[in-house]
């Protein structure tokens, strides 16, 4: 499999993820109010504001799949390019974030 992950993945591929075992970190950058009222089971929550004052907490990851998420896609994407300007190469911006994720793979998850 070549390294050269694109930079974004949809819903889908995410729960394929998910489904296959396949070792990776699922970063939601969302506010922790957000995470309270939706969350993806198994995901870290490190909001977008305090990503640089702790990006040694994503130091293990660093030659792993961390695929981002937000509220519809927008934070992430920043945050995806932040980790990969720093040499996360397999950061990855889920699109459409938790409200597509509520839409086509989790209806019980609430959309805000």
């Amino acid at each position: 499999m070549s390294n050269q992950y694109p930079i974004e993945i949809d819903v889908h591929a995410v729960k394929a993820l998910q489904d296959s075992e396949e070792s990776f970190l699922l970063l939601d950058v969302r506010q922790p109010e957000e995470n309270a009222t939706a969350k993806i089971a198994g995901s870290t929550l490190i909001p977008m504001g305090e990503l640089l004052e702790r990006i040694e907490e994503l130091a293990p990851y660093q030659d792993q799949r961390i695929v981002v998420h937000c509220h519809h896609g927008g934070r992430s994407m920043q945050v995806t390019e932040a980790l990969r300007s720093r040499g996360f190469d397999k950061a990855q911006n889920m699109a459409g974030g938790i409200d597509d994720w509520s839409l086509q793979i989790n209806g019980d998850i609430p959309r805000y």
